[in-house]
């Protein structure tokens, strides 16, 4: 694994202890690498939705390619 170092705000800084102290966290590298995880996922959800969206339009466009439920 990799290091690296980041310049956080002390009010972010102090949030972050705070989760630490109340056990959410077993570190704050433990709670900074969670956070870009769960951002990571967002993305990757995000990105599935608007696939999503993009073949619904395009199923309204062209219905006849949609394949019926009912033959699944």
């Amino acid at each position: 694994m990799v290091q690296v170092q980041l310049r956080l705000s002390e009010k972010m800084l102090e949030e972050i202890d705070r989760w630490v102290a109340e056990g959410r966290f077993k570190s704050r590298s433990d709670a900074i690498k969670t956070m870009i995880s769960f951002y990571h996922e967002r993305e990757k959800t995000r990105e599935f939705f608007r696939m999503l969206m993009e073949r619904s339009e395009d199923g309204k466009k062209h219905p006849e390619v949609l394949i019926p439920l009912e033959e699944l």
